[in-house]
């Protein structure tokens, strides 16, 4: 079994276990489970590990089609998912004095956290600019709706609202092409937020750092294609292309910053 986690960063290894155990039981015992919200990095697991269990079916759904952050519905191979409720609700969030507008998706899911609920149970958050809409599990969107109050020092009005009432913001994406000695994560990082290597090495290695959703403390790691990152305070970015070396040895790469 050793041989099996080598598949796996060693920090996985719980989220490994856990989902074993979900596929077993559905498997054996025909159980059906509704997983809280995964990041993608967890759903690329849970998927590799489903494929390998012909006796489960997989259904994954984060309340809108391109959502990031997703529930998982796992079942019997027998059973037919789409007709099950995948326990997602929106919560409309408005700040009637207008402060909304100093607000960003930061604040948001900082006062939720504030509130003690775990990031599983939130989804996507979208900002606008009439206040935020989020994906809730409703197991907890009453208890949201009740003791949300304020949001960094606003305060706000909420409302459980049917999914049909969402309003997704698409992000969009500041492309630029640049060259680099290396595929460190320091060097990209430099060059995509605009700051020093020596002032991007310390929010990396004080943990503010996630390489594809994943926490990442070493700044000389390598980066691949298609690789997200990103760094508290600073936003996140994507790695686009790695297309070849120049005469001079430096290595051209295309990054997309999200803004």
């Amino acid at each position: 079994m050793s041989g099996f986690y080598d598949h796996f960063l060693p920090e996985e290894r719980s989220f490994v276990d856990r989902v074993l155990e979900w596929v077993e039981r559905s498997a054996g015992l025909h159980e059906l489970k509704r997983t809280d919200f995964l990041d993608p990095r967890q759903q690329g697991i849970l998927q590799s590990l489903a494929n390998r269990e012909p006796a489960i079916t997989l259904r994954l759904d984060g309340g809108y089609d391109g959502a990031e952050r997703k529930r998982a519905l796992i079942a019997p191979e027998y059973r037919y998912l789409e007709a099950e409720e995948i326990g997602i609700v929106v919560l409309n969030i408005e700040a009637p004095s207008g402060g909304h507008l100093e607000l960003d998706h930061g604040d948001y899911l900082g006062a939720i956290l504030g509130l003690g609920i775990k990031r599983d149970r939130i989804g996507d958050i979208h900002v606008g600019e009439a206040g935020a809409q989020l994906l809730a599990a409703e197991e907890i969107a009453e208890f949201l709706n009740v003791h949300l109050r304020q949001v960094h020092r606003v305060n706000v009005l909420t409302e459980i609202q049917p999914l049909a009432e969402l309003r997704p913001v698409q992000s969009s994406m500041e492309e630029m092409s640049f060259t680099v000695a290396s595929l460190r994560l320091d060097g990209i990082a430099s060059d995509v937020y605009r700051i020093s290597r020596a002032k991007i090495v310390d929010p990396i290695r004080a943990g503010r750092c996630r390489v594809n959703w994943k926490a990442e403390e070493d700044p000389s790691k390598p980066l691949r294609e298609g690789d997200v990152i990103s760094i508290k305070g600073l936003g996140r970015f994507k790695l686009l292309e790695v297309d070849g070396v120049t005469k001079k040895g430096r290595i051209r790469v295309k990054a997309g910053k999200y803004v």
